[in-house]
């Protein structure tokens, strides 16, 4: 279980980050999740602060450095700010790590409830080029706007900055959407997967008020995993795994 997983990456100098996430029909996207009564919302709060609770408790007991309290949930968020205002209070009562939220792209300048946790967490699906196979100077020109944005969140409320989430896909037009999970016929683009991997990497990593971020997606099985026919986001066994290690490395 997740237990043996945590020990087993400590075990191999790795930190951790125990981040639930809720699963909706068959993967439907969760920051539209709202409630249409007040019942039914109580509902919810009651069983998520539960699920919640249940794997902090797991996360402190492991020793993980690292809990993430939501992923993407922008409409239960902003409906319901004192809910998670008192979910934080609850987590810290039973979790000593650090706390974050992992917000979609287009969410985060929202979250009100930053200054209370250690991390402004992000899920870096950001729009950044049309082209086909964009180069490296295009991307990081393409990351500009996004990353002032992020700067000035920082500056406010002087809590670091970490992608809990960041990658993508060995496909044609990798950067427009990186979001998009369901273009399976795309051609495989390892090039493009490589370039904006670089781009991400060269843009943040050295910053002071970035804490780093999280590959999406990564299998235990990595010689089976990816490869050079994968068009899917694992950049397992292909070039943009190369560029990861030398930043990780380094940084």
């Amino acid at each position: 279980g997740a237990e043996q997983y945590i020990a087993l990456l400590h075990s191999n100098g790795i930190k951790t980050m125990v981040k639930p996430q809720i699963w909706i029909w068959k993967g439907e996207f969760t920051g539209t999740l709202k409630m249409s009564s007040e019942a039914n919302w109580k509902a919810l709060e009651e069983s998520y602060e539960d699920f919640i609770l249940t794997y902090a408790r797991l996360a402190e007991t492991a020793g993980s450095e690292l809990f993430c309290i939501g992923t993407e949930l922008e409409q239960f968020v902003m409906m319901r700010p004192d809910f998670w205002k008192s979910l934080i209070a609850k987590v810290r009562k039973v979790y000593s790590g650090k706390l974050t939220y992992a917000a979609n792209w287009d969410e985060y300048p929202n979250v009100p409830f930053w200054e209370d946790l250690d991390y402004i967490g992000i899920d870096a699906y950001f729009p950044l080029s049309e082209e086909r196979t964009p180069t490296v100077a295009l991307l990081k020109a393409g990351w500009q706007d996004h990353k002032e944005k992020i700067k000035s969140l920082y500056s406010t409320c002087s809590t670091p900055v970490l992608f809990t989430e960041f990658g993508y896909r060995s496909m044609d037009q990798n950067a427009w959407k990186p979001w998009l999970v369901d273009r399976h016929e795309e051609p495989v683009n390892l090039i493009s997967q490589a370039n904006a991997t670089q781009a991400i990497l060269e843009e943040f990593w050295t910053e002071d008020w970035f804490a780093g971020g999280y590959v999406w997606k990564w299998f235990v099985d990595h010689k089976k995993s990816g490869g050079e026919k994968d068009n899917r986001f694992t950049p397992q066994n292909k070039p943009a795994e190369k560029v990861l290690r030398e930043f990780y490395k380094k940084y």
